[in-house]
């Protein structure tokens, strides 16, 4: 992914390491909407917005149906965690919305930027964390991937807790003709999408109070 950022060229000491500064503002204001920090707030609103992370707007008590501020307080985003990979100038970034925040109202200005070759934070925000779900979103982008998305949506959870019931701990979610897993990529080392025949298996991991890799994703 490409995209135009706005400032500076990151500060560096005399060795020429980049400084963990949290006042490097450019690594995150842009005015492109592709800018991986931009995303990452549109994409938290929308999931919020279309209930892929908290009960639809009509299991909710009639009082607090509409109403934003309202919502928030009832049932906040918080516990979810998003990062997408950014390219910029043959850098390779990655940006991460942080922990215990109701992310549905992030601004960019709150992203923590890694660089992904050396790990080490670029940006963090002051009185924030960073996901716990970064090592996670580490070893998705060591296998190719552009955006790592980990929400508690009631129906995944519930579609995790049936597989396993019906399949077994380490059984796959799979899934077969259906249109929407045409926008599914083959693979790393496959060409093209998957088809309307093809199955599209996803691992479930068991879930951790820290998150950590499981031998399957070491």
């Amino acid at each position: 992914m490409s995209y135009q950022a706005a400032g500076p060229a990151p500060t560096k000491d005399v060795d020429g390491d980049i400084v963990e500064d949290t006042s490097i503002d450019h690594l995150v204001v842009s005015d492109d909407p592709q800018h991986p920090a931009n995303l990452i707030c549109e994409l938290c609103r929308k999931f919020y917005q279309w209930g892929w992370v908290r009960p639809p707007p009509r299991c909710l008590p009639p009082s607090l149906r509409g109403r934003k501020s309202d919502l928030a307080l009832h049932d906040p985003l918080t516990s979810a965690g998003y990062s997408v990979r950014g390219l910029e100038n043959d850098s390779d970034h990655i940006y991460i919305a942080p922990s215990g925040v109701q992310k549905e109202l992030l601004e960019p200005r709150e992203m923590f930027v890694m660089e992904y070759a050396s790990r080490k934070y670029l940006r963090r925000p002051r009185q924030l964390k960073p996901s716990a779900c970064t090592p996670l979103f580490l070893a998705a982008f060591d296998r190719g991937a552009g955006c790592s998305i980990h929400t508690h949506s009631q129906w995944a959870v519930l579609v995790t807790l049936l597989v396993e019931r019906e399949h077994g701990p380490r059984a796959c979610f799979e899934i077969s003709h259906v249109e929407q897993i045409k926008g599914i990529r083959r693979g790393r080392r496959e060409i093209g999408n998957l088809d309307y025949h093809d199955t599209l298996s996803i691992p479930i991991i068991e879930n951790t109070p820290v998150s950590e890799l499981p031998s399957r994703c070491s």
